[in-house]
């Protein structure tokens, strides 16, 4: 049995969450809490396995500082926090105050019991929207980091064929400019291209441009 303690400022909203999760799926709610005092104060009384914190409580200590103040004085009770806002901020927030998971108010209800059983195994929970935003930042900032270290073993000339090529310069013309041989330029853009993992014009035109290369003054 996975023993809960509720925590909502709104006695609809406890009252609601109690209804639908006691006696459900091997849940047993221990307590319901009004604000983040009393949430503390519970959770040492009744040592819950899971506490399902609400995040905004005008009256005392807020969803956040209570899950801080929770995981300090009883590090394996785990914090589910449920929500109304789904946002970046609360959600790092939440993380760092050592909330294993977050779930929207909106969520389905086979959504909250799953997240409370996944969370009491010991994995995290996130919202799906949380979720994909993590992934999204993720990847941009793993796409990023990508063109840098491909950047950065290009010679001084590859360099300079880059920007060229991106400018829209013919092989001829990027010779003349750089008084090299076209033979010379071609190889410096097949190396070039094969270091960087580009096929085209078009593709080495978006590089430059993603790495502040190109100047359209």
């Amino acid at each position: 049995m996975v023993r809960v303690l509720l925590v909502d400022d709104h006695i609809v909203v406890r009252t609601g969450l109690e209804v639908l999760l006691n006696g459900k799926s091997g849940i047993s709610i221990v307590g319901v809490a009004a604000d983040g005092d009393e949430a503390i104060n519970l959770a040492k009384e009744l040592t819950p396995d899971i506490v399902l914190m609400d995040l905004s409580m005008p009256n005392g200590k807020d969803g956040i500082t209570a899950t801080k103040i929770i995981k300090e004085y009883m590090p394996d009770t785990k914090i589910l926090i449920l929500t109304m806002h789904d946002s970046d901020e609360y959600l790092f927030r939440a993380i760092q105050a050592g909330a294993s998971g977050y779930i929207l108010k909106s969520s389905p209800h086979e959504e909250l019991l799953n997240a409370i059983h996944l969370i009491h195994k010991g994995n995290a929970y996130l919202t799906p929207s949380a979720t994909k935003r993590l992934m999204n930042e993720y990847l941009i900032k793993m796409q990023q980091e990508g063109l840098q270290s491909s950047y950065e073993i290009l010679s001084e000339r590859e360099k300079e064929v880059l920007v060229w090529i991106a400018r829209g310069y013919s092989n001829k013309e990027i010779a003349e400019q750089l008084v090299i041989s076209v033979k010379t330029v071609e190889t410096h853009k097949s190396n070039l291209m094969e270091k960087i993992g580009l096929r085209t014009r078009p593709d080495l035109v978006k590089y430059a441009f993603q790495k502040g290369l190109l100047d359209f003054e």
